[in-house]
């Protein structure tokens, strides 16, 4: 495993353990627990995929000191706003069973973030969190809150995978000192990511599979990938990823896969806005 340092000094491992879609308590405690057992240190969830209880439930069996794991959540739309969020995040450490978070994020650019990201600062100055960040702010949001705010983000969570590599998001990102966070690394199974025939090809050389490859590459682009699966076969296939490297011409051709644009979600579009606000978490 290898790690990065954020810009307030904090390490957070390069690969992590995603739950996102796992809303059942049961499978979402047992998938946990094995990525734990496999190796994984960081767990990202979110108060949105209602199984931070489960999570909660995983970390406090482990047997795992806390401070060797880094643990993720996230605010959703609906709780953001500077008092919504103060609450919104107790409620997520109380579900959690944690005396604080490593890394808080606001989970959409929707509804008042300001407020909440001051809420955030706050947070983080009284020790309740060791860093905060933000998911799907495209390159004109992220760079209008670290020039606003007071305590800049620290990670960005975006779409990141070969055929949606973001290739400029990424560039002003490091210009800005955020560091870049994958979800979907494996583009949520789309465009036959795991047998697709350029990374299953560049995977044979190494003794690698597709998925592997793609994981590997967003890896060397210093992102840190979080990769999701309740089967421990491919836990431990997608974690073992740091014992090769991908060559410049292994990461053109894979460049060339870029499509330019997500075949997942379109952040831009009024529609997406109406759905992500109407989605309540809470009464």
């Amino acid at each position: 495993m290898e790690f990065v340092t954020l810009r307030n000094g904090v390490t957070m491992p390069l690969e992590g353990f995603g739950v996102f879609q796992v809303p059942d308590a049961a499978v979402c405690q047992q998938a946990v627990s094995e990525a734990l057992e496999t190796g994984y240190r960081l767990i990202d969830t979110a108060a949105a995929y209602f199984n931070e209880e489960a999570v909660g439930a995983a970390l406090k069996n482990c047997g795992i000191p806390r401070e060797e794991l880094f643990i993720t959540t996230k605010l959703w739309i609906q709780d953001a706003g500077y008092e919504s969020a103060k609450a919104a995040f107790q409620t997520s450490l109380d579900k959690l069973g944690l005396e604080y978070l490593d890394l808080y994020l606001i989970h959409q650019p929707m509804n008042d973030y300001y407020g909440a990201w001051r809420a955030m600062e706050e947070l983080y100055e009284e020790g309740k969190v060791r860093a905060i960040g933000v998911c799907n702010f495209y390159p004109d949001r992220i760079t209008d809150l670290c020039l606003n705010a007071r305590i800049a983000p620290m990670v960005n969570q975006v779409e990141l995978h070969p055929f949606f590599a973001q290739d400029a998001a990424l560039e002003n990102m490091r210009e800005l000192g955020v560091q870049p966070e994958a979800w979907g690394p494996l583009a949520e199974g789309k465009h036959g990511i795991f047998t697709h025939p350029v990374l299953a090809e560049i995977g044979q050389k190494y003794g690698k599979t597709a998925a592997q490859v793609a994981l590997r590459w967003n890896a060397q682009r210093g992102v840190v990938v979080i990769p999701k699966s309740t089967h421990k076969e491919r836990m431990e296939e997608n974690l073992d990823i740091w014992d090769f490297s991908l060559t410049e011409e292994d990461r053109n051709a894979i460049a060339a896969l870029d499509l330019g644009h997500s075949e997942i979600i379109d952040h831009s579009a009024a529609q997406t806005a109406k759905f992500l606000n109407g989605w309540k978490i809470h009464d």
